[in-house]
């Protein structure tokens, strides 16, 4: 019984990582394109705007989205991997 909860835990980590990924990925190389291409911002970009942030920040939250979409992808392959093996 123990085993199912630490696997639903982890499912939901899991879950969170890539929405959470997804999300930075959008908002932050979309601001970035949408501000470059129309010069208008929305999402993250306006708040970054408005705090004074350089135009590269959505550029670093892009990469934060990419990072954990990346995390999220090995951790898939690492429990595959060890489901396998079993």
């Amino acid at each position: 019984m123990a085993k199912q909860t630490k696997g639903a835990g982890s499912d939901s980590v899991q879950g969170l990582l890539w929405l959470f990924g997804a999300i930075l990925v959008v908002q932050g190389f979309g601001s970035a394109v949408t501000e470059a291409g129309w010069d208008t911002s929305f999402g993250v970009s306006g708040l970054l705007r408005a705090a004074h942030v350089p135009v590269w920040g959505t550029l670093v939250v892009g990469v934060a989205g990419v990072a954990l979409l990346g995390a999220a992808a090995r951790r898939r392959h690492r429990e595959k991997r060890a489901g396998r093996g079993s």
